[in-house]
C-alpha cells in the first residue's frame, strides 16, 4: 500500500502522523515477567507545556520473547480490533535486558536531557535516543564483539495514518484534502472516524536481498516488489498467493563468515499486511497494515540458517512426516472419470512395470458432485469401499482422500449445519454462501468448537474405514465482509487465519486416531504456523516449462518462510502434459522433498506418455526410496534445526554470492546440489560453487567429478540424467534393498 507521492510528497488523501522524539522512557515487565522498554514518542517536538496540546502519541512496547529476537509494538489508540491472534512459542528463559541512561541538558528547555533507552536480547539489542531525533536501531553483536547496526526505523518511516476521504469523515460540504483537515477538525465537523493504518519502514543496507513473504510465484528476490499478505485462489501464474507469510528474510552476502548479516522481520498480524519492498521508497522495507496498532519482531543470527530456524520455533516448530510420505504419491486426478476399475488398473499396471508406489490419493470425485462436502463415497463408482481400502491396504499402500472445508447445499450434511449454527454468516445471521466451486457453497466456521467436533467426526468415520491421510485443498475462499464468525472474530484477520483453524482441525483428528507418529495431511493454503501440519503443495499450476521454473521458484520462497517440507503437482496441474515436461517434471519432482503425480484433466501415470517415462518414473523413485538412509535423517534435521528440507544453495554456500540469486536450483538437504532441466532438449545450465561435486546419476561419457572455482557449467542430458551432485565432504548413503519409502527404518 503506497501513502506517498515519490520521495517527499504524501497522498492528499492521507493525514500522516510521525513519532519525532521519544520524551520519556521506563522499564516494565511483560507478560512473562521480563523487563521491556515503555516508551512514548509524540509527534511534535515537546519544547513547552503548550506543546503537550493536542498532538498525538505511539506508545513503543519492545520486549523478547526469545534470544535474539525483539518485538516492537507500536500503539496509536489502545483498542482491540479482534483479529485472531498467531500463537507464539517463546523461550522459557530469556532474559532481556533494559538500559536507560540519561544525558546532559541539551537546550531544548529547561530539565530537557538527552540520553539513550536500550533494550538487548542476546547479541540484537534495539536502541533509541530520549528527546533527540527519532530514531529506532537494532544492532548486532558477532562472534568478534563487533557491533553491526542490522535495520533502523529513521525520522518519518513509523507513522499513523488517516485516510481522511474514507468513512465519510467531513460533511460534504468540506474537501477531503489534506490542507483542510485542521479547519475541518476546528470546526467540529469531524462525523466520522476514517480508516486509519499504522505503517514501519526499516532501512536496507547496500547489496541487502531479500527473500520470503510466503510461496511466492514473482521474482525470487523480492527488492522492487509489492507484496500484500492475503490468501487468495489464483493459481501459480500471478502475484497472488495461496500461502501468504508477512516475514521476510534479510540478506546481506558476506565474502568472510564475520561479513554476511542476517534478520528476519515477521509482521504479527492476521489481518491484511501490505509489504513495499525497495519499492515505494527504494531504501527501506515498509510495512503497514489497518488498525491502531503494529506489532514486529526482528530476529538476528549469525547466519540465514539462524534466522529461519529462530522464526520457525517462534511460530510452533515443525513436524516429521512419517517415512512413507517422502515416497511416491499416485492421484487420480481430478476431472478424469474413475471408479474401482480404473483405481485398481493404475496401481496394478504401478506393480506390473516395478514402479514403487506409497500412498494413493482419491481425488474430489470420491464423493458425489454438488454435494462436496459430504463425506461419502459415490456408490455408483466406489460400491465397496471400505473392501476397496482393504485391499489397497494388502498391497502396502497408504490411502489419501480429498476433503475442502466448505459444505455444498445439495450436501445432506448442509441443513444440519445452518440449523446448528456451524457456517460462517452474514451479519445478519443468514449462512455466507456462493455458487463459485460448488453451488450454495456455505463455510464451515472453525471459530465455533462445536462445528469442528461435527466436522472430525465425519473424518473419524473415513479414518476408521481405512482412509489414511487428507488432502485438505482451498481454505483461500474464505468472505472478508458482511461476514459473521462464532467467536466474534474480524472477518479481515480471520480470512488468513482461517487456514490455520481448518489444517488444525484435520491434523489433529489424525494424531489422535493415527498417533503422532503417523499424521499428515496434504494442504494448500497456509499462514503463520502452518508448518506444524505438514505437508504442503504449491497448489495449481500449468503444464508448461516455464510454470516448472515459477513452482519451483514459488516453493524455494515458501521455504524461506519458515517452512520444512513442500510438494507441487508433477507435470502441472492444467492442461494436457507433452511426454517430454512430463519426464523432465518427473526428475524434479521425485528430487523434492514430496512427490505427487497429479493433474487435471488427464491421467497421470507414465505409460500414458510413452515407454521412456516409465523407465523414467522407475529410476527417479528407486533412486528417492534407495536415498532414504540419507533423506530421512535429513528430514528429522530440518525439523530439529527449523530450516528447509529443500533449500536455496545461499543457505549453504553464504559466502559466495553468486549463490544469492539462484532459483533453479537447489540443495536436498546439506550435501545434494539439485539442477532441474526447464526444456526438452535437455540442455542444462547450472552453477556449482568452489569444490569437488561428484555425479549421483549421469549419461554416458560423463566425468564422474567435476572441479568447480565458482562457475557456471553447461551440459545437455538425456531424459535419465540431470545435473544431481553430491557435495565435496558429503555422502549419501544409498539402500539398494529397500522397496518403498514406508519400509525405511530409522535406527535406534
Amino acid at each position: 500500500m503506497k501513502f506517498t507521492d515519490g520521495y517527499w510528497l504524501s497522498k492528499e488523501q492521507y493525514k500522516i502522523e510521525n513519532p519525532v522524539e521519544v520524551y520519556e522512557a521506563s522499564a516494565v515487565p511483560d507478560e512473562a515477567g521480563n523487563d521491556s522498554l515503555l516508551a512514548y514518542a509524540t509527534y511534535r517536538k515537546i519544547i513547552e507545556r503548550g506543546n503537550t496540546l493536542n498532538v498525538g502519541n505511539t506508545t513503543i512496547r519492545a520486549f523478547s520473547p526469545m534470544e535474539n529476537v525483539i518485538g516492537i509494538r507500536l500503539t496509536h489508540f489502545d483498542v482491540d480490533d479482534k483479529n485472531p491472534r498467531y500463537t507464539l512459542y517463546p523461550e522459557k528463559n530469556v532474559a532481556p535486558k533494559v538500559e536507560i541512561e540519561e544525558g546532559e541538558v541539551n537546550g531544548q528547555g529547561a530539565g530537557v536531557r538527552a540520553g539513550n533507552a536500550k533494550l538487548s536480547s542476546g547479541q540484537l539489542d534495539v536502541e533509541l535516543p530520549l528527546h533527540g531525533d527519532f530514531r529506532m536501531a537494532f544492532h548486532f553483536t558477532d562472534a568478534s564483539g563487533e557491533r553491526h547496526e542490522l535495520t533502523a526505523s529513521e525520522q518519518a518511516a513509523q507513522a499513523s495514518i488517516d485516510d481522511i476521504t474514507a468513512g465519510s469523515m467531513y460533511p460534504l460540504s468540506v474537501s477531503g484534502a489534506q490542507a483542510n483537515y485542521q479547519d475541518a477538525r476546528q470546526a467540529g465537523t469531524i462525523l466520522k472516524r476514517s480508516k486509519h493504518f499504522m505503517r514501519e519502514m526499516l532501512n536496507l543496507d547496500v547489496d541487502t536481498k531479500i527473500y520470503g513473504t510466503g510461496e511466492r510465484f514473482t521474482p525470487f528476490v523480492k527488492n522492487g516488489q509489492t507484496v500484500e499478505i492475503i490468501n487468495k485462489d489464483g493459481g501459480t501464474g500471478s502475484e497472488q498467493s495461496y500461502k501468504n507469510i508477512p516475514f521476510y528474510l534479510a540478506c546481506k552476502p558476506g565474502l568472510k563468515k564475520q561479513d554476511g548479516l542476517y534478520y528476519g522481520v515477521f509482521v504479527n498480524h492476521s489481518q491484511p499486511v501490505s509489504f513495499e519492498i525497495a519499492s515505494e521508497n527504494v531504501q527501506r522495507v515498509q510495512f503497514a497494515t489497518e488498525g491502531e496498532h503494529l506489532e514486529y519482531f526482528v530476529i538476528a543470527g549469525a547466519s540465514a540458517k539462524e534466522v529461519l530456524g529462530k522464526f520457525n520455533k517462534l511460530t510452533g516448530g515443525g513436524t516429521l512426516p512419517p517415512a512413507w510420505t517422502f515416497g511416491l504419491w499416485l492421484s487420480t486426478s481430478f476431472t478424469t472419470d474413475y471408479s474401482e476399475e480404473t483405481v485398481m488398473k493404475f496401481i496394478d499396471g504401478m506393480e506390473e512395470r516395478d514402479l514403487p508406489l506409497d500412498v494413493f490419493h482419491f481425488d474430489c470425485f470420491w464423493m458425489k458432485g454438488f454435494e462436496w462436502s459430504n463425506f461419502e463415497w459415490d456408490k455408483e463408482a466406489f460400491p465397496d469401499p471400505k473392501g476397496l481400502l482393504r485391499r489397497l491396504h494388502d498391497k502396502g499402500l497408504k490411502i489419501c482422500v480429498w476433503i475442502n472445508p466448505y459444505i455444498a447445499q445439495k450436501s445432506p450434511l448442509f441443513k444440519e449445519g445452518v440449523e446448528k449454527g456451524y457456517f460462517i454468516t452474514h451479519e445478519d445471521g443468514t449462512p455466507w454462501q456462493w455458487d463459485l466451486w460448488q453451488a450454495g457453497n456455505a463455510y464451515v466456521d472453525f471459530t465455533n468448537p462445536d462445528a469442528v467436533c461435527w466436522y472430525q467426526t465425519h473424518l473419524k468415520r473415513l479414518l476408521e474405514m481405512g482412509v489414511d491421510c487428507f488432502k485438505t485443498d482451498f481454505g483461500e475462499r474464505v468472505p472478508m465482509y458482511d461476514a459473521k464468525f462464532y467467536d466474534g472474530s474480524n472477518p479481515q484477520g480471520a480470512h488468513n487465519f482461517y487456514t490455520h483453524l481448518y489444517n488444525e482441525a484435520v491434523y489433529e483428528v489424525l494424531k489422535a486416531e493415527k498417533g503422532d507418529r503417523e499424521a499428515v495431511v496434504f494442504a494448500r493454503s497456509a499462514t503463520v504456523g502452518g508448518q506444524q501440519f505438514p505437508v504442503h503443495w504449491g497448489g495449481d499450476n500449468v503444464s508448461s516449462y516455464t510454470s516448472m521454473a515459477d513452482t519451483l521458484r514459488g516453493g524455494l520462497s515458501f521455504l524461506l518462510s519458515g517452512f520444512n517440507f513442500w510438494s507441487h503437482d508433477i507435470g502441472g496441474f492444467e492442461e494436457s502434459t507433452p511426454a517430454d515436461l512430463y519426464k523432465r517434471w518427473t526428475q524434479f519432482g521425485l528430487l523434492s522433498s514430496h512427490s505427487r503425480y497429479h493433474g487435471n484433466i488427464q491421467y497421470r501415470v507414465p505409460w500414458l506418455f510413452d515407454e521412456e517415462a516409465v523407465e523414467v518414473t522407475r529410476k527417479f523413485t528407486k533412486l528417492k526410496v534407495q536415498m532414504m538412509p540419507y533423506l530421512y535423517p535429513q528430514a528429522r534435521k530440518a525439523v530439529e534445526e527449523g530450516i528447509p528440507l529443500m533449500r536455496p544453495l545461499f543457505l549453504e554456500f553464504a559466502n559466495d554470492p553468486n549463490t544469492y540469486g539462484l532459483d533453479l536450483q537447489y540443495m536436498l538437504g546439506d550435501s545434494l546440489l539439485v539442477a532441474p532441466i526447464f526444456n526438452k532438449e535437455g540442455k542444462a545450465r547450472f552453477y556449482l560453487p568452489k569444490g569437488k561435486w561428484t555425479r549421483l546419476v549421469k549419461d554416458e561419457g560423463m566425468t564422474d567429478v567435476v572441479e568447480s572455482d565458482g562457475e557456471w557449467f553447461e551440459e545437455t542430458h538425456s531424459f535419465l540424467s540431470l545435473p544431481l551432485f553430491v557435495r565435496e565432504g558429503h555422502e549419501v548413503k544409498l539402500d539398494t534393498n529397500l522397496k518403498k519409502a514406508g519400509d525405511y527404518k530409522e535406527k535406534a
